[in-house]
């Protein structure tokens, strides 16, 4: 059985998080998004609960191409940055130079999914006037990396950042592959939500798309983590 895209399970918990504006008086004139088409689900460590063994059974991993056409489908420009998630921000380069536009956004910690050289070689230097944590990913934008050796590491970074009342702003040189590919596999690991949920939200507020290399690692990483919630369920109604 195949789920569409809009018939996502909605959960009944939903909150409002109002957007932060930014006015950044430079050339270019950066302002974070603040056109949502919905709020977010409220999930986290509810979903667990929320989440039945039948509907478990019943969802199926999407494909690469099902994946690439969900995402493909009425793009439009985001801008330079955008929250993805209450707390989390994705953005390219240019909202990465820009610290006067962190700082106004409260920024306290940057994942740079293009860190060194010949990326986006920012570093703990480059911040080094700014009081915020800096985690660095050297991913190539390739089909053939393996980003998800990064996975668990810079969603175990976010998930400190947000617990401790932080946001994150993640990065890399578009915006589009690889640091959303890591907010993914952040929404996956420590939101619980499937690679369907964590595409749908975060596609609701930024253009995204993963290369095909780093979406087919998303979906391996999708499978296991419903193999496992799975087998928490089955052994919970035992």
């Amino acid at each position: 059985m195949n789920l569409e895209w809009d018939e996502l399970p909605e959960k009944s918990s939903r909150f409002t998080l109002k957007l932060l504006r930014v006015e950044c008086h430079q050339t270019l004139s950066l302002l974070v998004t603040d056109t949502f088409h919905e709020p977010w689900p409220q999930v986290g460590l509810t979903s667990l609960k929320m989440s039945s063994l039948k509907e478990l059974c019943a969802y199926e991993t999407p494909s690469v191409a099902e994946l690439q056409d969900f995402l493909l489908a009425d793009r439009h420009p985001t801008g330079h940055v955008n929250q993805v998630w209450p707390s989390v921000y994705i953005g390219n380069e240019v909202a990465a130079r820009d610290k006067p536009l962190l700082y106004s956004m409260g920024i306290t910690h940057i994942v740079n999914a293009a860190s060194g050289p010949p990326h986006v070689n920012t570093g703990p230097r480059f911040y080094r006037d700014m009081a915020v944590d800096y985690y660095g990913v050297e991913a190539d934008d390739s089909t053939d990396f393996i980003i998800s050796i990064f996975f668990y590491p810079t969603a175990r970074f976010i998930h400190a950042a947000l617990s401790n009342k932080g946001k994150v702003f993640v990065h890399c040189l578009m915006g589009v592959s690889r640091s959303a590919t890591l907010v993914l596999a952040f929404l996956m690991i420590c939101e619980q939500l499937t690679l369907r949920e964590a595409a749908r939200v975060v596609r609701q507020h930024r253009d995204i798309c993963p290369n095909p290399g780093f979406l087919n690692q998303l979906r391996h990483l999708d499978m296991s983590l419903v193999r496992e919630r799975k087998r928490k369920l089955e052994a919970f109604k035992l």
